[in-house]
C-alpha cells in the first residue's frame, strides 16, 4: 500500500520546510509514504528547500497553469507512480500533515473513496466573521448541486483512493475543490469527512484577489459543473418560468375569449395575454428542448469519461507491471552476481 502525498505548490519557500516535517512517513496500514511536489512556475526556492527536507518527486509546469491544472497534474503524475492513496494538501501550512493518518483511516478500512477534512469554519478561531458565513453559505450551494453532505467543501485537505482518482477529471481553470466534489456527488462515490485542526496562514490568498473576485469564480465553476451533470433539469429550471408565464396568459386569453362569447360587449381583450403567453410558452418549449440536447451531449461526455477511465486504468496497470518485471529482474541480477562470487571465492 503506497500513500503518495501531493503538494502544489507557488513561491512557498517560507512554509515548505515546514509542511515536509510534519508529514508522518510512518502509518500503520501503509507501507510506504512518499511526497510529490508540483511546480507551477516557482520563482523562488520552494523545490531546492523541498528537496532538501525530504520531497521524493517532483513535477514542474514551465509556467504557472493555475491551482486546478497542478492538482490535476499531481493526480496523473502520483498514479504513475503507483500510488494507492492521494493526500492532497497546500505548501502554506495551513493543513497540519499530523492529520493525515486519521483523513485516509476510511480509505484504508474501505468505508470511502474519497475523504475530505472538514476545518470546521463556524468555531474556527483563523477564519474572520465575514469568510465564516461566506463559507457557509457555499458550502451549503455546494451541497445541494452535488448531492453530498460535506461541511467545508472547499477544503484542499483531501485524499482519494486509486479508484476515484481515476475518475478525477478536472476541466476548471480555477479550483479543483468543487468541481472535483460536483463530480463525485454525480458518480455516487462515497465521501466522508473528518474533522481536523489548521494552522493560521500569514501570507494572501495566490487563488484570488478578494471575497467577491472567490465567491465570481466558484460561482460559475458550480454553474458550468452543475449543469455539465445535470443539464436536463438545470434547463427545465429556466424554462419552467417561461412555460408557467405562458400558460397564465394564454389561459387569461381563453377567459377572455369565452367570456366574450357568452357576454355581449365583453369589455376585456385577449390580444396582448395572447401574444404574452404565446411567446413565453415557445421560449419555454425552447429551452425545454435545447435541455433534452444537452442531456443527450451528456450522455456521451460521460462515455467519454468512461473510456477515457478504462484507457487511464490500463495505463497505470501497464506501468505497474513494468515496475514488478524491472523489480524482478533487479533481484534476479542481483542473485546471479551473488552465486558468481561465491563461485569465485570457492
Amino acid at each position: 500500500m503506497k500513500l503518495i502525498v501531493q503538494i502544489p505548490v507557488l513561491n512557498e519557500a517560507e512554509s515548505i520546510a515546514r509542511v515536509l516535517a510534519d508529514i508522518p512517513r510512518d502509518i500503520p496500514g501503509v507501507d510506504s509514504v512518499e511526497v510529490l511536489i508540483i511546480d507551477d512556475g516557482c520563482t523562488d526556492d520552494t523545490i531546492a528547500v523541498a528537496l532538501a527536507h525530504g520531497a521524493d518527486h517532483v513535477v514542474r509546469h514551465t509556467s504557472r497553469k493555475g491551482l486546478a491544472t497542478a492538482y490535476q497534474t499531481g493526480i496523473d503524475t502520483a498514479l504513475r507512480l503507483g500510488a494507492d492513496i492521494i493526500v492532497n494538501t497546500d505548501g502554506d501550512n495551513q493543513y497540519p500533515g499530523y492529520e493525515i493518518p486519521r483523513l485516509i483511516a476510511p480509505i484504508l478500512s474501505g468505508q470511502a473513496d474519497m475523504v475530505i477534512g472538514d476545518r470546521q469554519i463556524e468555531k474556527n478561531a483563523h477564519f474572520p466573521p465575514l469568510k465564516k458565513t461566506l463559507q457557509v453559505i457555499g458550502s451549503g450551494v455546494v451541497r445541494w448541486a452535488s448531492g453530498t453532505n460535506v461541511p467545508d467543501t472547499v477544503s484542499g485537505f483531501r485524499a482519494l483512493s486509486r479508484e476515484a482518482a481515476l475518475r478525477t477529471f478536472v476541466t476548471s481553470d480555477f479550483s479543483y475543490t468543487v468541481e472535483n466534489l460536483i463530480q463525485a456527488g454525480k458518480r455516487r462515490l462515497t465521501i466522508q469527512t473528518v474533522p481536523i485542526a489548521t494552522n493560521p496562514v500569514r501570507r494572501a490568498s495566490r487563488l484570488h484577489t478578494g471575497n467577491w473576485n472567490f465567491i465570481k469564480r466558484q460561482a460559475s465553476t458550480i454553474v458550468r459543473t452543475y449543469t455539465a451533470y445535470e443539464p436536463l433539469k438545470t434547463f427545465t429550471y429556466i424554462a419552467l418560468p417561461f412555460l408557467i408565464t405562458g400558460i397564465i396568459f394564454l389561459g387569461r386569453a381563453l377567459y377572455v375569449y369565452v367570456m366574450r362569447q357568452l357576454v355581449n360587449n365583453f369589455p376585456q381583450d385577449n390580444a396582448q395575454s395572447l401574444a404574452v403567453g404565446s411567446t413565453a410558452l415557445i421560449l419555454g418549449f425552447i429551452i425545454f428542448l435545447i435541455g433534452l440536447l444537452a442531456d443527450r451531449i451528456g450522455g456521451t461526455r460521460r462515455l467519454i469519461e468512461e473510456v477515457l477511465y478504462r484507457v487511464r486504468s490500463q495505463e497505470i496497470d501497464d506501468l505497474a507491471w513494468r515496475r514488478e518485471v524491472r523489480t524482478r529482474l533487479d533481484q534476479i541480477e542481483q542473485k546471479l552476481a551473488e552465486e558468481r562470487e561465491l563461485r569465485t571465492e570457492n
